[in-house]
């Protein structure tokens, strides 16, 4: 798992992944839907994002569904994920990225909020069935596609679906997480980190330089009407924050590319 991903949410993750896929780590990360991946031209964690993205087109018609790695990813999903995080499509997709993507859909779910005890049991099961369909809802409720019971998938009914585990066992899991993260401090959701690779664009192509850099000429010029000492202090405060945020930009662009070549070397 990937070291990034916090131990309750590993443990959950484990359990999702050897649900959807009837596999364990390593070969969990190589599964597509019906495992067929031996038809595969290469192994799944070899192939770049893109590469994944474009073969899932024909999977649903040659397979039954377009379902990739650990997680299960629908093509829909991964192309979703692609563009909310920022994902470069020569990204390996390796079991790392997988475990990264995996917690973010967690997230989405409310992994945080069930931790902090904002959402219950059952309803965390409920918006982890509506991700995974193997996983069954933890009480009666509105499905996709009619009114489930307990036990079933979210999807049950859509002729492809059904639950591949009980809800006690569920219950059983969510129960050890909320143990695995009991003493610590309430999680806060974070902001998602974009791909690192972009701290490696040229400074002429940095948002941030160029947000800060339009700024110092634009405060000035609505400050033109006021007294010469407020539109000189103007100046001089937002360029001394354009000069921070450029050179700090610069910075973090100048370590990264040194820690980039760093692991080049050690690879």
């Amino acid at each position: 798992m990937d070291r990034t991903v916090p131990a309750g949410a590993a443990l959950l993750l484990a359990f999702v992944y050897e649900t959807e896929t009837s596999r364990r780590p390593p070969e969990c990360y190589e599964v597509i839907y019906a495992h067929r991946q031996d038809r595969l031209p290469k192994p799944l964690t070899r192939m770049t994002v893109d590469e994944v993205i474009a073969a899932q087109r024909t999977w649903s018609r040659h397979h039954g569904s377009s379902a990739a790695g650990a997680p299960q990813f629908i093509r829909k999903t991964l192309m979703g994920l692609k563009e909310e995080l920022g994902l470069r499509g020569s990204q390996v997709f390796d079991g790392d990225l997988q475990d990264r993507l995996a917690y973010h859909l967690l997230i989405r779910r409310g992994y945080h909020q069930f931790i902090n005890g904002e959402i219950s049991r059952t309803e965390f099961g409920r918006r982890l069935a509506g991700e995974w369909a193997s996983f069954p809802v933890l009480d009666a409720t509105r499905g996709a596609k009619r009114h489930v019971r307990r036990g079933e998938s979210y999807y049950v009914g859509d002729g492809l679906n059904n639950s591949l585990v009980s809800p006690e066992k569920v219950e059983a899991v969510l129960d050890r997480v909320k143990v695995v993260v009991k003493g610590q401090l309430p999680v806060v959701e974070k902001p998602v980190v974009k791909d690192p690779e972009h701290l490696d664009k040229p400074l002429t192509k940095s948002k941030t330089v160029w947000q800060w850099a339009i700024t110092s000429i634009i405060v000035p010029v609505l400050a033109v009407f006021d007294d010469w000492r407020v539109q000189l202090a103007i100046v001089l405060i937002v360029a001394g924050f354009a000069v921070y945020a450029i050179k700090r930009r610069h910075d973090i662009a100048k370590v990264y590319r040194s820690m980039k070549a760093e692991m080049e070397r050690g690879a």
